[in-house]
């Protein structure tokens, strides 16, 4: 247990985050257009990392590190797919979608296809109370999607604004799951912080171009910004939420999360995706007043639960 537990914090601490950063984004596409909330996210991000990279050489964990040329596709690979294509795809995904907790939960189905990436491509052990646990915590997440007080018509169960949102969602999945693997495939000498940084720089390679030919140089300079005079604004909100974004979830999260994959798997590090729409819908409770009805608390019972059943068979199989 004790060679798991700090793993298994900085999992969980990066979950919450990720948790928080739907509501973040669903404030700052308020005032911002997506493309340009996305180059306002990872630019600082990735200067944030190049930063203390370069003054932390000697410390091995936050060390900015140079890969060798036959590791360069994989962390090309590794930043088309996460940020590229699944923040672009997530984005989207939340402007498509009404609520961010519907949105958390089917961006957090990452667990139903890892155990096939890793089984595949990893070749690593699925056992038989991973996939229990697995089918149990989303067994509880589609309770926190679905509307069981008005069952007379689908569309009021799937409160999810346009469809579109879900293909989306769905793929954006694709793409981080992809990257998970990725992940766990570069050799074991490479930190973190040096694989979130050369995957977020490949990703703003390709985020730049889209942007300029997409929204370009006057989306910036359409925004009002003598709103900022005001905190309570709704650019100065969005401001705010991308500097959650920068920090915090593209940051602080993502390495912890890289972290924690390395060390326990690909399968069981995704499984903890089920607890994002649960921290959601907390934090839309507690701050937004979106009530929860029994259905969904039961929801949130079953998705730690079936967390603790996922980890236990790890356990077992170790021993």
């Amino acid at each position: 247990m004790s060679n798991k537990l700090l793993p298994t914090i900085a999992i969980i601490i990066s979950m919450i985050i990720w948790s928080i950063s739907g509501i973040a984004i669903k404030h700052a596409l308020v005032s911002l257009p997506p493309l340009t909330m996305i180059i306002f996210r990872f630019t600082p991000a990735v200067l944030l990392m190049l930063i203390v990279g370069l003054v932390r050489q000697g410390h091995s964990l936050f060390a900015l590190q140079l890969p060798d040329k036959k590791d360069l596709p994989l962390f090309v690979f590794a930043g088309i797919c996460q940020p590229f294509l699944y923040y672009l795809l997530e984005t989207f995904t939340y402007r498509a979608l009404n609520s961010p907790t519907i949105a958390e939960a089917l961006l957090s189905t990452s667990p139903l296809l890892s155990p096939i990436f890793a089984a595949i491509l990893l070749r690593e052990r699925v056992t038989r109370n991973n996939i229990w646990g697995i089918l149990i915590s989303t067994l509880g997440m589609f309770a926190l999607l679905f509307n069981f007080s008005h069952p007379s018509s689908l569309d009021s169960q799937l409160s999810v604004g346009s469809y579109w949102g879900i293909p989306l969602a769905f793929a954006a999945v694709t793409a981080a799951v992809t990257d998970s693997v990725i992940m766990r495939r570069l050799p074991a000498k490479y930190n973190p912080l040096t694989i979130i940084f050369y995957a977020q720089l490949v990703s703003l390679c390709l985020f730049y171009p889209l942007w300029f030919f997409r929204e370009g140089p006057e989306a910036v300079t359409a925004i009002d910004w003598s709103q900022l005079a005001d905190i309570h604004s709704p650019l100065a909100i969005s401001i705010f939420s991308v500097g959650y974004l920068t920090v915090f979830a593209s940051v602080i999260a993502f390495i912890l999360f890289c972290y924690a994959l390395r060390q326990i798997g690909v399968t069981e590090a995704n499984a903890f995706n089920n607890i994002r729409p649960a921290f959601t819908a907390l934090w839309m409770l507690l701050f937004f007043g979106e009530q929860l009805p029994l259905v969904k608390w039961i929801g949130i019972g079953l998705i730690i639960f079936g967390l603790f059943v996922c980890q236990k068979e790890v356990k077992h199989a170790k021993n």
